[in-house]
């Protein structure tokens, strides 16, 4: 089984000549051709879309997990933060001296 790769411009528009694949350096098993348009390869998988190691992207999701992580501690530190606080401002309230208000006065009443 083999794959034809057609020819494309790269990334920096020069022409790639089209090639069959395996190719006769490359790994007998990927016999595929995978990529976009500025860059084909072949692959032993024909759902592949990137030309880059699996450890590769796996970087790109500690980095991702990272950053989440940092961004769930700095939120959880804000909510426990103004928890603190409304409960400060509540239990410091005097609870002896309750203020009603204006005083109401029933209508057609005059006070002297």
């Amino acid at each position: 089984m083999s794959a034809e790769c057609s020819s494309y411009l790269n990334a920096d528009k020069v022409l790639v000549s089209g090639f069959s694949c395996p190719q006769m350096s490359g790994d007998a098993r990927a016999v595929y051709c995978c990529g976009f348009q500025d860059v084909k390869y072949c692959c032993d998988d024909p759902h592949s879309f990137f030309p880059y190691e699996h450890s590769y992207m796996w970087w790109l999701s500690v980095g991702a997990l990272v950053g989440l992580s940092i961004a769930a501690v700095v939120l959880f530190a804000f909510i426990i933060t103004v928890c603190v606080l409304c409960y400060l401002f509540i239990s410091t309230k005097p609870h002896n001296k309750l203020d009603t208000g204006l005083s109401l006065q029933m209508a057609g009443k005059t006070s002297c």
